[in-house]
């Protein structure tokens, strides 16, 4: 799913969401020859109708507004904050972010493609009264209660951004159709503060939502670990049948706006199993979407191209060389020089199953233990 237009999606230049990420995403799926194998499409943007799917009938009036004259926004519901500050045509470039994820949805679930991705999403923090967290409306979010609407039964997202995907979660609180999984630095120390494991759903879906917070400064090994802990069984006792995932870049060492220490290889095995288990669980439907990620050169960029690889069935070998013409791209964009490979050089990441068995006294395995201990017992499994 693609249009020029969402990269004025477009805080300022002080802002950290730098729509060059996008951009600079685009181009280097291009470098790479990926657009052979895909149909590329831009879908229209999201009407109030679609909108009102999720968020409330004041709150898209107040994004409007706010669209027309920036400066009337002052921090009524999240906009003209420091994190969403009001700019001019606000309204419809977010509106037509939200139509990427809700066309990728329907092109899903009608069987006009079997995956689809969306990178310009994943704006996982918006509520359905207020904007929060450099995001205004929540594709995903949308993107799920279109599915709703078109009749699915039973849709499952997967949420790895750094952040907890709290937006989406307090969307589904209350409806059991709907299973949400976050994995995300801990709440104490990174916004927006939820996302703690006792989070698992209002009283009618119980165990309805998962979350898996884990300590600052988790690596690779340990973040690909957690995944496999919690994710699969999960998804083999839910069955969706649509699997939904945001794949935020920022759990990267290098992200300056958060404290985990993935790699971009990790990441891609990740993007690799969320593939996998879509094909396991979801008669192969996937929606795949993007969300944060901070360093726009030397890490979003080719996160995103992998996720597009993935799910086009011709993913990059991590060692490649990223093409000289990308590279080039980006110093006359951005005056940085490029990375020169599609590696982290941690390939492969090596984790070990749940099944070996956990320490008890290992921090991350705290977290899984303290996520499956609170969600697996109420949907029946053992923790």
């Amino acid at each position: 799913m693609w249009d020029e237009a969402v990269t004025g999606y477009d805080f300022g230049p002080e802002h950290p969401m730098d729509p060059v990420r996008l951009a600079l995403t685009r181009s280097l799926i291009d470098a790479f020859g990926l657009d052979r194998d895909l149909d590329v499409v831009a879908a229209k943007r999201a009407g109030e109708s679609t909108l009102g799917l999720v968020h409330r009938e004041d709150y898209v009036a107040a994004v409007k507004a706010a669209s027309v004259d920036p400066a009337s926004a002052r921090g009524e519901y999240g906009l003209g904050t420091e994190d969403v500050p009001a700019f001019v045509g606000m309204h419809d470039v977010s509106a037509l972010i939200a139509g990427q994820s809700v066309g990728a949805a329907e092109a899903v679930w009608q069987g006009d493609a079997l995956h689809a991705v969306n990178f310009a999403g994943g704006l996982h923090h918006a509520m359905p009264g207020g904007a929060s967290g450099f995001c205004v409306y929540n594709d995903a979010a949308l993107a799920i209660a279109r599915l709703l609407e078109l009749g699915a039964e039973r849709v499952a997202y997967v949420d790895v951004d750094v952040h907890h995907g709290d937006g989406v979660q307090a969307a589904f609180w209350e409806d059991p159709r709907v299973l949400t999984i976050s994995l995300h630095e801990h709440p104490r120390a990174l916004f927006p503060g939820t996302g703690w494991p006792e989070e698992t759903g209002a009283e009618c879906a119980a165990g309805s939502a998962a979350n898996v917070a884990l300590p600052a400064g988790t690596g690779d090994e340990g973040w690909v670990r957690a995944f496999h802990a919690v994710v699969p069984e999960l998804l083999a006792d839910f069955r969706p049948q649509v699997l939904v995932t945001q794949h935020g870049a920022d759990t990267h060492f290098e992200d300056p706006l958060a404290h985990l220490a993935v790699s971009l290889d990790a990441q891609r095995a990740v993007q690799v199993a969320c593939h996998e288990l879509a094909h396991e669980y979801a008669d192969g439907r996937w929606v795949a979407l993007g969300g944060g990620g901070y360093a726009v050169v030397d890490v979003v960029p080719r996160s995103w191209t992998h996720l597009v690889a993935v799910a086009a069935g011709r993913e990059i070998e991590p060692s490649s060389v990223v093409p000289e013409a990308w590279q080039q791209e980006v110093y006359r964009r951005v005056r940085v020089l490029a990375p020169g490979r599609m590696t982290d050089g941690r390939w492969p990441v090596g984790w070990r199953g749940w099944d070996e068995g956990y320490d008890p006294a290992d921090r991350v395995d705290q977290a899984v233990l303290a996520a499956r201990r609170a969600v697996f017992p109420l949907r029946g499994l053992l923790a």
